[in-house]
């Protein structure tokens, strides 16, 4: 199925990193008033509670549960922009209704059920090519944008609350694996989207408790490098990792961090990546 290498990731550690945003999904919704389930998300049309359901709808699909019929025509809302986004959006109508506490045992729920199907499932599986986000990739590549979403999300509904990530809470083995998902999706954002010229070598200098260098070197092709042999980077791109991830996935910055992008060497090409930096669907 796949034309390219295929990504094999330590099942232990990808299912620590779910496991563990799945548990700070639910503590931090646990007892939140009624009223703040229907507070506003970053995501166009979508409220707490939405975000939510489209978790649980996702896992349930995994787990070969079938979406519920929605009211209506789900691919004429302003904010569904394709197919994927229509499924989501079945979940997202269909417990619209429910009280948050309800939502809450459901995504509690899943996720169990969840949990023991990983948990169980054979290495040889775990490696096996499947449909991806990401396209063809392992199941464990799948479900390391599993990490990244759920992450993403518990992101959102932070901001919904007023409650951001402080930087203990940022700590943890959801945001290095998010940032590893990030990570590799660069060359294609760089490549792509930004369309970086040849011979390009562009430094991403996250700061703050998400700290780390990502190095995207075009030799042909945009592509992830541990480092450019010695060489300067052509572009330079400096700002809190948190804020990285969150232009990464579409989002407005979080307002509890700096706010400020430094860019260095050709700013014209540093801006255009910028400026290009969301690749969610």
């Amino acid at each position: 199925m796949a034309d390219r290498p295929v990504t094999k990731l330590d099942k232990s550690e990808v299912l620590a990193g779910l496991f563990a945003v799945w548990d700070d999904i639910a503590a931090l919704l646990d007892g939140v008033p009624e009223a703040e389930w229907e507070a506003a998300s970053p995501l166009p049309g979508w409220d707490v509670k939405a975000l939510v359901a489209h978790m649980i709808g996702t896992e349930s699909f995994l787990a070969g549960v079938p979406a519920p019929q929605p009211d209506i025509d789900v691919s004429t809302l302003e904010h569904v922009r394709n197919d994927i986004g229509a499924l989501n959006e079945c979940w997202v109508r269909y417990l619209s209704a429910e009280a948050g506490g309800g939502v809450l045992k459901r995504f509690k729920g899943i996720t169990d059920d969840r949990r023991a199907a990983l948990t169980g499932m054979s290495a040889e599986d775990w490696d096996a090519v499947t449909v991806t986000p990401v396209g063809p990739e392992s199941y464990g590549r799948f479900m390391r944008v599993r990490v990244f979403d759920c992450w993403m999300h518990e992101q959102d509904i932070r901001e919904a609350l007023r409650w951001p990530s402080s930087d203990d809470q940022l700590a943890g083995p959801a945001a290095e694996l998010s940032l590893d998902e990030i990570a590799a999706t660069m060359g294609y954002v760089v490549g792509k989207r930004a369309k970086a010229p040849e011979g390009s070598r562009v430094l991403f200098e996250l700061t703050g408790p998400l700290s780390r260098d990502i190095r995207i070197s075009v030799d042909g092709r945009a592509q992830l490098v541990d480092d450019f042999g010695g060489r300067e980077p052509t572009v330079t791109i400096r700002l809190d990792g948190l804020q990285f991830t969150r232009l990464t996935g579409g989002r407005p910055m979080c307002r509890a961090r700096s706010q400020s992008v430094d860019l260095g060497g050709d700013k014209d090409v540093a801006a255009q990546v910028v400026e290009h930096l969301n690749f969610v669907i």
